[in-house]
């Protein structure tokens, strides 16, 4: 697939770095990382997001998730590998992904609720936000896929 604008020429202006500013108030908002990490995965599946899959699941094992977990995520709930918690922000994510379809119901939200306070919720909640953001933009600009290397995070 042929990219059809180098979004890394353009990290400079305002809109890209919006949205790498957001990115970074979720990563400092306490939320783990790893979990941080399934979240971008899972939504980046649904939206399918090669070039945020191929990122995020380089992260995801830096971080030290498992490939077992990694490997399974897109049926999560078909597994034993993930806890309430987890199930939780993972189910956050889908709704919030395909919000046309769920509307975010109230009863997934007190179930969200029961395993994030208020901060956590409005972490994860951004979280989805920022990671479906990414998507949309390098499924636009057609970012390829494959060259990403986690050592270039702390760069």
């Amino acid at each position: 697939m042929t990219p059809r604008i180098d979004i890394s020429k353009h990290f400079g202006d305002a809109p890209v770095k919006a949205l790498f500013a957001l990115s970074q108030a979720v990563d400092k908002s306490g939320l783990d990382k790893r979990l941080y990490e399934l979240v971008k995965i899972r939504a980046s599946q649904i939206n399918g997001c090669a070039y945020c899959l191929d990122m995020h699941t380089k992260d995801a094992r830096a971080a030290g998730e498992t490939e077992q977990r990694i490997y399974a995520l897109n049926a999560w709930r078909e597994t034993p590998f993930y806890d309430d918690r987890e199930r939780a922000a993972l189910e956050w994510t889908e709704a919030l992904t395909r919000l046309g379809e769920s509307h975010a119901p109230d009863e997934l939200y007190e179930r969200v609720r029961q395993q994030f306070d208020e901060a956590g919720f409005l972490a994860l909640t951004f979280a989805v936000i920022v990671i479906n953001s990414w998507n949309r933009l390098a499924i636009a600009s057609r970012a390829p896929a494959g060259t990403y290397q986690p050592a270039a995070v702390s760069a």
